[in-house]
């Protein structure tokens, strides 16, 4: 059964309802807790601790430049070692736990009269190419249409996307939401909006090219029901359809094999804070409501979401159940998507790294210094990456004293562990991830992931840039560039 789609909301809405659903998708985190915002980028001590890095720092060139080489190096040292520890033994605890596994009895077995309402939010902007895709993976979930509400969300001028919308067939379960149009363009501040009208208990997010196994929302279910009361969010795997499409999404899924299959699951197992994946996160409606829902001035609101449910003491798990994905296939495209990415960490970091105290408290030692090095130190170390090469390069070319000078054998022989061992480490745990997967067709990209590394760097450096001149811009991500699968992965 179809259903033609609305030309306006999936309901009468007065005008008065708009507007106060999108004060409160724009403003609502901001008015209830300032210091959970990223509106503001840096808060007034934050202000006062940088200027005062950097004085420090400019000082010390000036009166003792050699010394003060040589602390920011060893500074940057063990900021590398102590990253490449913490990710080891993430990934330690990920081989050796891995993700909750629902089988397909046990998620069919559930009875459709005990199983929750559910909302799906699906945020699209510009992207008539996969309107139609979208519609065909919402109609082949297995979940009672009574008690399934997908909203696709679209901006009120979007008028190409909205255009295709109209021309698809489109299951009965799906509505049409117009979000006004307002800054900032963000897909958070889409998808607040859409929560305003959201009927769900559970509510989760799918990207308009998304295509989630059918049994996912069951397997959800039945994950939430064996989990602990303080379980916010049950995060799903994202895997991508197009990894043999050029080396570029072949590195990329090679990656998130071992960020969603290793190193999540090790953060569960250790209950660290989980920076959640952009979509595919099974969110309880009501913990969405007492956190503020979605920051719409962070440009990773997945990522920022998860540090707020683990600062406000619930627990995100992750589940063994597969979203198809598109991954990036051009350079440039893959460049604007990571700089956003590297962005927002930082933002999240600087937001909640402003009550460091409670922070502390709230999620631990462990925690906290693993929401540090992840965090903050991610893209740090990959713009740090691009200084350090530089150095590397210009010693093997001329060994010049100066950096000879800056490494004494305090700094050099760590630095050399470093170097050595921890690129040697991460290529083995990307080897190690491909093995237990069983993708050897993805050997290639885990031996030549080190070209991949270098365009990780430049991202990063666009993001840093990007957080002083617009640090609330959303570089939208084109999608449609690769050939859809033949098949979603139906479960048996």
């Amino acid at each position: 059964m179809t259903t033609n789609i609305d030309d306006h909301a999936p309901r009468e809405i007065s005008e008065a309802t708009r507007a106060y659903a999108l004060h409160r998708a724009i403003n609502g985190l901001r008015d209830d807790n300032p210091m959970h915002s990223a509106s503001t980028s840096i808060v007034r001590w934050q202000r006062w601790v940088l200027w005062g890095v950097l004085v420090a720092v400019a000082v010390g060139v000036v009166s003792h430049p050699m010394t003060t080489a040589v602390v920011l190096v060893a500074a940057c040292t063990l900021a590398y070692l102590l990253t490449m520890l913490d990710r080891v033994l993430i990934f330690r605890e990920g081989l050796a736990s891995r993700a909750i596994v629902v089988t397909n009895d046990e998620a069919r077995a559930l009875p459709d009269d005990e199983l929750p309402r559910y909302t799906i939010l699906v945020p699209a902007y510009n992207e008539p190419e996969v309107v139609g895709d979208l519609i065909a993976s919402m109609a082949a979930l297995e979940y009672p249409r009574d008690k399934l509400q997908v909203l696709l969300l679209l901006e009120a001028d979007d008028a190409v996307t909205i255009d295709a919308a109209k021309a698809c067939a489109q299951s009965d379960a799906i509505e049409i939401l117009l979000v006004p149009p307002a800054e900032p363009r963000t897909k958070p501040k889409a998808c607040n909006y859409g929560l305003y009208f959201a009927t769900g208990d559970i509510v989760t997010i799918y990207d308009a090219e998304d295509m989630p196994e059918p049994l996912q929302l069951r397997r959800v279910v039945a994950a939430f029901r064996r989990l602990p009361g303080k379980t916010a969010c049950v995060q799903a795997k994202l895997v991508y359809h197009n990894g043999h499409q050029n080396m570029l999404t072949a590195w990329f899924t090679a990656e998130y094999a071992l960020w969603f299959g290793y190193l999540l699951p090790g953060m569960m197992m250790s209950t660290s804070p989980i920076p959640l994946g952009g979509t595919s996160n099974h969110l309880r409606r009501s913990v969405l409501d007492e956190i503020g829902a979605w920051d719409p001035f962070n440009v990773t609101e997945d990522a920022d979401l998860g540090l707020r449910i683990a600062a406000s003491g619930y627990h995100t798990a992750v589940i063994d159940s597969s979203t198809l994905e598109e991954a990036n296939s051009d350079p440039i495209n893959w460049i604007r998507q990571r700089s956003r990415w590297y962005k927002g960490y930082l933002q999240t970091w600087l937001v909640h790294i402003r009550r460091p105290v409670q922070l502390f408290r709230t999620i631990g030692l462990r925690g906290f210094v693993r929401f540090n090095l992840v965090l903050g130190g991610t893209p740090i170390v990959a713009v740090l990456n691009l200084a350090f090469w530089l150095i590397t390069i210009l010693w093997f070319l001329g060994q010049p004293a100066v950096v000879e000078a800056v490494f004494p054998w305090f700094v050099y022989f760590p630095a050399l562990i470093a170097l050595v061992l921890g690129n040697a480490t991460t290529l083995y745990m990307n080897l190690i991830a491909l093995r237990e997967d069983d993708r050897s067709d993805l050997l290639l990209a885990a031996l030549t992931v080190p070209a991949f590394w270098l365009m990780m760097s430049i991202a990063a450096a666009k993001g840093c840039y990007q957080l002083i001149r617009n640090p609330s811009y959303w570089e939208k991500t084109f999608h449609g560039l690769a050939e859809q699968p033949d098949e979603a992965g139906e479960p048996e």
